[in-house]
This record gives C-alpha cells, structure tokens and sequence, in this order.
C-alpha cells in the first residue's frame, strides 16, 4: 500500500497560479485524470481558458497545497492564457521543449530550477517522451516571435502523479507534486492456451509482469516449455489501480493463480503470514508454492536436451548427459534454484564459465556455459532462490547459447525434471485460520469478478498424475 506523501505548503496563490489551477479541470492535465471535454472550438493540444472558471474539487487529486484555491474569491479581471503540451524528443533537453511550446528562456529556466530546489526532478535524468504542459499569457518576444509570460507548468513523470509548477505574486516559480487519487479495482482474466500461455494471457489484457509472476509462482510445480499443452486452462486475479475516471493506472501484484491442464492442476492464494511477514502462495490446503528448489531456474527458455545417455554433439561418443540443456538468447538471466552458498564459480573445462551452489540437506546445484556471472557472484558468497546468479551464454564444449543445469544430491546426479522436491511452508494453527480468512475474501473477489468457485476443493487436486 502506498504511503501518504506530504506537500509543502504554498504560502502565496497569485492571479496567475489561479488563473493556472483553474486549468486542471480541462484538457491541460489530462494527461494526469483522463480526458476532459473540450470547446467545439478547442485545437488538439490547446485551449484557452479564463480565471473565472475554477474546476469543482473532485476533479483534482488528494493535494491539500491546492486546497485554497478552489474556495478563492475568483472575481479579479478576465485574462486568457493559453495551454501547449509536447514531448520530450531524443536530443533535447526540457529547457528546449519548454522554448519550443512558447516559454521564454528565462521562464524556462526560472520553472526548472524551482523543481530541481525542490528535488521533484533532475534534467541530467529525463527521457525522450517525457510530457509537459506550459500555460502562458500571450505575448511576444523582444524579437517579435510569438511567446508568453510562463504562469504555470505541468510535467508527467508517471501515470499516477504529475508535477506542478506556478508562478507565484512576486514573479517566482513554486513547485509541488500531484498525485491522482486511485482506488484498486482487481481484474481476473481466464483463457483457454490455444498456442501459449503468455500470448493467451496478453489477448485477455494481462502485461507482461502478470505472466511472469504467474510463471514464477508455478516454476516449482511445471516445466511451461514441456508441459502445458493447447487446451489448458488458466486463471489470474491482479490487482489494478484506477483514477476517478476508471482509468487504469497501474497493474500490481497477482492475488490469485490457477492452472488447469494435463500435468497439474492447482491454485494459489496470495498471502502473508502475520509470524514472518513473508508474503508467498499458498493453495487451498495452506500449503506454500515455494519449494526447495526451482524445477527450472529461467524463464522463457526451450528444453533442448533431456537427463540421460546421449551421443555428445562435440565428442561424438555416447555418456551420461548429467543435466538438463535450456535454449534461450544469450543474455537471458539464470536464477539460483534455492538458498545456499557458491561452492565455485570459474571457468571449469568443457562447462564454460560454471556456478555450483551448494544447498541444504545434501542437495548441490551447477549452471554452466554462461556468457558471464551475476554480480558480486564468487566462491562463498551466500545466495538466495531467484537471486541472478548468471547469464546464458555459450562458453566452453558448446554447439549454441544455452543453460546446462544440473542437480546432485549426495553427490548423485539426479533429472531435476522429475525430481520429487521437499515442499516448503504448511500453515497451521492460527496461521492457517488467518489464511482461511483471507482466502475465503479472494474468492469472493473471484466470484464478484464471473468465476466460479469450487468449495470442495477449487484446482488442488492432481490431475494427469497429480501434484508431483
């Protein structure tokens, strides 16, 4: 949950930062609450407006900066501003973009330096797309261009806050940050895979952080590359925040995850146990996602090569294949499988640039032929589950970039694809009784958003051989 932020006071509210906050209620900022309705008159990008026309409260956000404008006594003499919003483009600089909408150079710098001394934003650190909004008086240059005097400027940082310049009665600059009021609004998208999961889970209107997510929290159960299969069926439950238009703002964590196929059939439920604070997925039963092991430590790789006997490509003679071979990209990030400490981690023959990490109760595992190791990865270092301990690459005995992983318990190469790995947190006592409350609140979430619930049991029961 977000924290309260706190904003300076404005000590002085001049007819121009009047004239500016009136503004808020239509096009200038809406960028920050969504589009507002324009004059039939009105050019994209542009409106005038007039001190008159003050916007009602509920359509500006929670800045109590602001709180005296809305009641101000409005009745000084009409003055017409006008309002030009672009972006920032490769090469510019925002002094530039602030000049190209109609600013001064002077009001230009005068604006920027008040939100640099109020350390809102650092210019050294912006990006092409950056959006601002200038409000000007018109007027004209010394030269004769067209120009303004600088009354007021808005620069979106991100889509739920904004920044806010005005100028104050003695012709200063005074900055301060909007923030939107957003209320969450979770969604729940459910499919059938037809080709993938993630391009399943995208047509439905999931980003690409949900897919993850959902991929991360069934990494311990299933191979996505091996086993989902067309005709499997998944669920997501998100959280979203939207603004007072409904707008979607931002996407957040994934409440609820749930698979339906061949291999597996399971669900999980967000939650944080109140003895450790730390947050995990647990099914119905209040057993923890979260195993010893990642059954595949990277995402979005192809299984190119199975544990066994094989004819070695570069050898040409048959050995035992200690490992399982994942294609992907070279520069893809290999994950620590579980908690433990790097036993090695330096080139090692015909393995390439190799980690072996060494884990509890007898297990060891070892990643090889990467491209280079994660940072601060040596002999020693202490390492936990999804740590980036590497990325692929092709070093060593290799025909194409790749990650070979392999799993060793007491010293025995074992196939990390069928490996029954110990399980991790059961919640019980009160700490199951916290859980079944707050579960039983997902799942009427769930059926407020159209899906149907299974008491008896939901998705954790086995299915295809069950839950391995």
């Amino acid at each position: 949950m977000a924290k309260a932020r706190q904003y300076p006071e404005t000590r002085h509210v001049s007819h121009a930062a009047l004239v500016f906050s009136a503004l808020l209620g239509v096009t200038v900022l809406a960028g920050i609450w969504g589009s507002s309705r324009q004059g039939d008159e009105a050019k994209p990008n542009e409106v005038s407006v007039t001190a008159d026309r003050a916007p009602p409260p509920e359509q500006v956000a929670d800045e109590t900066v602001l709180a005296d404008i809305w009641t101000a006594d409005l009745a000084t003499p009409r003055r017409s501003t006008k309002a030009q919003s672009g972006q920032l483009q490769p090469g510019d600089t925002i002094s530039d973009l602030l000049q190209r909408l109609g600013a001064t150079p002077a009001d230009a710098h005068g604006a920027l330096m008040a939100l640099e001394d109020a350390e809102l934003l650092d210019p050294r650190r912006l990006r092409p797309g950056l959006s601002a909004t200038v409000t000007l008086e018109p007027g004209r240059h010394d030269s004769g261009e067209a120009s303004g005097r600088l009354i007021g400027l808005t620069v979106r940082r991100e889509a739920d806050h904004s920044l806010l310049v005005t100028r104050a009665q003695d012709g200063t600059f005074q900055a301060t940050r909007l923030s939107a009021r957003m209320e969450p609004a979770p969604k729940r998208i459910a499919a059938t895979i037809e080709t993938s999961l993630y391009e399943a889970a995208l047509s439905k209107g999931a980003g690409d952080q949900q897919v993850v997510d959902f991929a991360q929290i069934f990494a311990y159960d299933i191979d996505f590359q091996r086993e989902v299969h067309p005709g499997d069926r998944f669920e997501i439950v998100y959280e979203t925040l939207v603004d007072e238009r409904a707008n979607p703002v931002r996407t957040g964590e994934v409440i609820y995850a749930e698979l339906d196929g061949h291999a597996l059939k399971r669900g999980f439920y967000r939650f944080t146990p109140p003895d450790d604070g730390v947050t995990d997925y647990f099914d119905r039963n209040g057993e923890s996602a979260t195993k010893f092991l990642m059954k595949t430590p990277i995402n979005g790789a192809r299984l190119s090569s199975n544990f066994g006997m094989r004819r070695h490509p570069i050898s040409g003679y048959s050995r035992l294949h200690k490992g399982t071979d994942f294609a992907a990209p070279t520069g893809t990030p290999i994950y620590a499988a579980g908690h433990g400490t790097v036993e090695r981690a330096s080139r090692y023959g015909g393995y390439g640039h190799y980690v072996r990490i060494r884990h509890a109760n007898g297990y060891k595992t070892a990643y090889a032929h990467m491209s280079r190791y994660g940072p601060g990865v040596r002999k020693g270092r202490r390492v936990r589950q999804g740590d980036i301990i590497g990325y692929v690459g092709s070093t060593g005995a290799s025909t194409g970039p790749h990650l070979h992983y392999e799993v060793y318990i007491n010293g025995k190469p074992v196939n990390a694809m069928t490996l029954d790995l110990p399980t991790g947190r059961k919640l019980s006592g009160d700490m199951l009784e916290a859980f079944d409350e707050r579960r039983r609140e997902i799942d009427a979430m769930r059926r407020d958003l159209g899906a149907e619930i299974d008491v008896a049991g939901g998705a954790d029961t086995g299915a295809g051989g069950g839950q391995r």
